[in-house]
């Protein structure tokens, strides 16, 4: 799906998930990656830096849509980041304070596996933030992407979503497999008790912080193969777009 608009608001429920073949997956992959590979080499040399954010529900395949981002790319010149619970340092600043010094310097890429978006996303529905805390949020994070633009930094946005059965298939599969069941734990099945209300904050996150300097992409994601290629085929016309000609 296109960067949100918001004159219209975004329903989750009424995305459309398509699949795709492998064969046509893995060709046009490997075409992007490659894309992506050499527009990495342009970025270098430019005073642009690229920020890519990812939410969505858990299960939805941030992590492996991540993996396939940066997989082909110079690893000296990306930095992945996974966002979890604040340290008792991180608890003594403004929330945004983690955040800042994980910025990437100018020609290089960082991805966050969730980030700020945490205060208006579970931070409000779970109530670790309080109502003045979380609705305040949403001109904080205006005005810091809109600071971040202001100096080029490129900020493309990614939320990825499952439905509510194709993440209790994933959940229940993780459960099963010994290689993978570090993956699931109580807070992710605490977290599906509260679907509804995770999906009501992310649909008003859409419609208040999709900005035409830091556009929302919404990605349906049942379908793993069509989402990570949608995830690499968006960040390389975007990093093309910036770089110009």
């Amino acid at each position: 799906m296109p960067p949100s608009d918001k004159k219209s608001r975004i329903r989750l429920e009424d995305l459309e998930h398509k699949p795709i073949s492998e064969e046509d997956y893995r060709q046009k992959l490997k075409e992007q990656e490659l894309k992506l590979l050499g527009l990495q080499r342009r970025l270098a040399e430019s005073k642009i830096n690229v920020v890519v954010v990812f939410e969505g529900p858990d299960a939805a395949g941030k992590g492996g849509a991540i993996k396939r981002l940066v997989e082909r790319l110079d690893p000296r010149l990306v930095r992945v980041y996974s966002i979890v619970k604040p340290t008792a340092e991180e608890y003594q600043h403004h929330y945004m304070w983690r955040f800042w010094n994980k910025l990437p310097s100018y020609g290089q890429i960082a991805v966050f596996d969730r980030s700020w978006y945490g205060r208006i996303l579970v931070e409000r529905v779970e109530g670790f933030a309080t109502e003045p805390e979380w609705k305040r949020a949403y001109r904080e994070i205006n005005d810091f992407e809109r600071a971040l633009a202001d100096d080029r930094s490129l900020l493309i946005k990614f939320y990825l979503h499952i439905d509510k059965e194709e993440q209790l298939s994933r959940f229940n599969r993780r459960q099963a497999d010994p290689y993978k069941h570090w993956k699931i734990t109580d807070e992710d099945w605490r977290n599906r008790r509260n679907w509804d209300q995770h999906c009501a904050a992310a649909e008003e996150m859409f419609e208040r912080t999709s900005t035409e300097y830091a556009p929302w992409y919404v990605i349906p994601a049942n379908y793993k193969w069509n989402a990570r290629l949608k995830v690499v085929k968006t960040v390389a016309e975007r990093v093309e777009k910036a770089l110009g000609k």
